[in-house]
């Protein structure tokens, strides 16, 4: 089973509530969602994206196979290959959602909500 991770705000997520697919907030404007691949790159991940947020952030786990959008791995500007999701992502292939936790200023994958 291939599994990939998407980080998403808690706030953002709950507004997704009920709904079968969900879409990040810069959708319109990537064109894809970001994913990572890999525990360790999830973690070095949050820390430069989410270096200074301060609410409360979630990780989907999901199972890529189960994606229905196409998923193509692009070369990023760090030089590493990222699967990114091109179009909604259907609820069903999240296997669970997972919180993470902020510690002497890194990020690390905590216990699951879902």
């Amino acid at each position: 089973m291939d599994i990939i991770y998407c980080l998403v705000p808690k706030s953002y997520w709950e507004t997704w509530s009920g709904k079968e697919t969900y879409l990040p907030r810069d959708y319109e404007q990537e064109g894809f969602i970001h994913a990572t691949k890999g525990e360790e790159l999830l973690r070095k991940v949050a820390d430069r994206v989410y270096s200074d947020f301060a609410d409360e952030l979630y990780v989907l786990v999901i199972e890529e196979q189960k994606i229905v959008s196409p998923v193509k791995y692009e070369q990023a500007k760090d030089g590493l290959l990222y699967p990114h999701i091109y179009g909604p992502l259907n609820k069903d292939a999240i296997l669970e959602i997972r919180e993470m936790k902020r510690t002497n200023g890194h990020w690390s994958v905590a216990e699951a909500v879902r």
